[in-house]
C-alpha cells in the first residue's frame, strides 16, 4: 500500500532540524577564533578552503586528514538492531572524503560517544569497518570511546582517516577545471549517511513500517534505508595519476552544491543526470518535496563525479572500470559561469551553502 503524504510539513532539509545556513553563518566564526600558524618545522598547510580535507606538507610527504560522523543514520541502525552497515558507513565516508582531493587512504581511528558500551553493537560496528576497510585497503590503527551518558543518550559514531599522496601525485583541487571539461558520475548504493534526519522525519510523519518494502521496492524499507555508503577510494586511486583528471567531488552532504567545493569560476552543467533510483522520488512525493531540495540535499543516484578533459575521459572510464567501477556514466560538462546548473530540472545552486 503506498504511504501517506506526510501530515506534518517538513518539506525542507532545515525544517527536519538540520540548518544548513546557520551552520555555514557559525562555521566561520570558529575559524576566526581559531586561526594559528604552525612553525614551518611541524610542516607546512595546503591553502584548501572548503575542501573535503586538510591537507599538510611534511619532510618528504603529504598527508591529508579528514574527520566526519554517520550522523543520525545511527538512530535507524538502533532501530532496526543492525550496526554493521554504520560501522561500514564510518569508514567510506571518510575514505571518500580523501579520494576527492586524491589522496590514497591508509589509516583510520574511530570515535563513539555513549552512554553504555554494548558488545554486540561494538561487536557489529567493529565488522562493518572491517568490510569497509578491506574495500578502502587502509588499516584500523587506533580510536576513542567516551562513556558519556550525560551528553548522548545512545551512540554517537565517526572516525579521521589519514591519507597520503603518492610520489609525483600532486593534490587534486579544482582549480585548474575550465569551460569544456567532462564530469563522470559514479552511481550512489542509496541514501548513504546523508539526508537522514529528512527522510527519517517524513516517513515517521507517514507512519511508513521500516519492516515492509516501499511501493516498488525490493526488499523491506529499512533496510533499503540503511545500505551502507559505496566506498570510492579504490576507484579514485586508479585514476588520480592519468592525465586530465582535474576535479573530484564527494555527493555527500548539500547533494549536487558540492561540486563549488571545487571552483566558483565555473558553471557545473549536468544535463545528463540520470533519473533518480525509486527510493529518492518516492521519498520526494512522501513529503512533497521540491526538486530543489531532493538535489540540494541528497545524492540523487551518483555518489562521486569525476571532472576531466574532453579527452581524457574515454581513457578514465575504462581506468575505472578495470578498478571496480564499470557503472560510470557522463552526466553533464563545464561551462563558463558559476555555480551548479541542472537544466532538466530548471535548477541553479550557486554556492555550497
Amino acid at each position: 500500500m503506498a504511504a501517506r503524504p506526510a501530515r506534518a510539513r517538513i518539506r525542507t532539509y532545515a525544517a527536519s532540524g538540520v540548518d544548513l545556513a546557520g551552520r555555514a553563518r557559525a562555521l566561520p566564526e570558529l575559524l576566526r577564533a581559531a586561526r594559528y600558524t604552525a612553525p614551518a618545522s611541524h610542516g607546512r598547510v595546503v591553502e584548501a578552503p572548503g575542501h573535503y580535507a586538510g591537507i599538510v606538507r611534511l619532510d618528504g610527504a603529504t598527508i591529508a586528514i579528514t574527520t566526519d560522523t554517520v550522523g543520525t543514520k545511527v538512530l535507524l541502525a538502533e532501530a532496526l538492531g543492525r550496526w554493521e552497515e554504520v560501522g561500514e558507513d564510518a569508514v567510506a565516508i571518510n575514505v571518500n572524503d580523501l579520494a576527492s582531493v586524491g589522496a590514497r587512504p591508509t589509516a583510520i581511528v574511530d570515535t563513539i560517544l555513549c552512554g553504555v558500551a554494548d558488545p554486540a553493537v561494538f561487536r557489529g560496528i567493529g565488522r562493518g569497518m572491517r568490510r569497509g576497510l578491506a574495500k578502502a585497503r587502509c588499516a584500523l590503527v587506533g580510536g576513542e570511546t567516551a562513556l558519556v551518558a550525560e551528553i548522548v543518550r545512545g551512540l554517537d559514531l565517526g572516525a579521521t582517516a589519514v591519507g597520503f599522496f603518492p610520489p609525483r601525485r600532486a593534490p587534486i583541487l579544482g582549480q585548474s577545471i575550465r569551460a569544456g571539461d567532462r564530469i563522470v558520475g559514479l552511481p550512489s548504493s542509496g541514501l548513504h549517511a546523508n539526508g537522514l534526519t529528512l527522510a527519517r522525519r517524513l516517513l515517521a510523519a507517514s507512519s511508513v513500517r521500516l519492516d515492509r518494502p516501499r511501493p516498488g521496492g525490493r526488499r523491506p524499507l529499512g533496510r533499503e534505508l540503511l545500505a551502507p555508503t559505496r566506498t570510492y577510494s579504490a576507484a579514485i586511486d586508479a585514476v588520480a595519476d592519468l592525465p586530465g583528471v582535474v576535479g573530484l567531488a564527494h555527493v555527500s552532504g548539500g547533494g549536487v552544491r558540492n561540486l563549488t567545493r571545487l571552483s566558483r569560476a565555473v558553471r557545473f552543467v549536468l544535463d545528463a543526470w540520470p533519473e533518480p533510483p525509486g527510493l529518492f522520488p518516492w521519498l520526494q512525493g512522501l513529503g512533497g518535496l521540491s526538486v530543489r531540495e531532493m538535489f540540494g540535499t541528497f545524492n540523487m543516484g551518483i555518489g562521486f563525479l569525476v571532472v576531466v578533459r574532453p579527452k581524457a575521459e574515454a581513457r578514465v572510464r575504462e581506468a575505472l572500470a578495470r578498478a571496480g567501477a564499470p557503472d560510470a556514466i557522463a552526466v553533464g560538462h563545464v561551462e563558463r559561469g558559476r555555480g551548479v546548473e541542472l537544466p532538466a530540472h530548471g535548477l541553479t545552486f550557486r554556492d555550497y551553502a
